[in-house]
């Protein structure tokens, strides 16, 4: 069991776990080619950090890029850049492919796309690569409190 699983199942969420043949730089798009899913409702969970090192995390869509320039402006900061995997791995305790918003090793703010939550069922990472959990738009924010972000591209 994974933190992040472990980290779900202590908060009371429900969820439901698949598991599927991870692929090297396949990404969400393997995800949702082997689970059947659409590509809109794969979460990637990205680690960013502001100009004066703050890490946090980003929830964004499958098949979208995250605005580094709106997202900045969003967060009332000079620029945000995404974490090396080796920064992210440190901040999260997971390998990048593998990241998970629930279970990470520090605790870090989480700021969520807004259109997430116009999915009925959402896929995002569960603690390791080939691993993700099925549930709710409004169980992550109940989970993780997210600010709502409008950043895709």
């Amino acid at each position: 069991m994974t933190l992040a699983v472990r980290a779900l199942k202590d908060q009371g969420a429900a969820f439901t776990i698949h598991e599927y043949g991870y692929e090297e730089h396949g990404g969400t798009t393997v995800a949702a080619r082997e689970l059947g899913a659409d590509e809109h409702a794969v979460i990637k969970t990205l680690v960013f950090e502001t100009d004066t090192r703050v890490p946090f995390l980003v929830l964004m869509h499958g098949d979208r890029e995250v605005s580094a320039k709106n997202l900045a402006r969003t967060l009332g900061v000079k620029t945000v850049t995404p974490s090396s995997p080796d920064t992210a791995q440190r901040h999260t305790g997971y390998q990048v492919g593998g990241i998970s918003p629930f279970g990470t090793r520090k605790k870090l703010p989480v700021h969520m796309e807004r259109t997430l939550l116009d999915c009925p069922r959402v896929f995002i990472n569960a603690g390791k690569r080939g691993l993700l959990a099925e549930l709710t738009p409004a169980e992550i924010v109940r989970l993780l409190n997210p600010g709502l972000v409008d950043v895709a591209i």
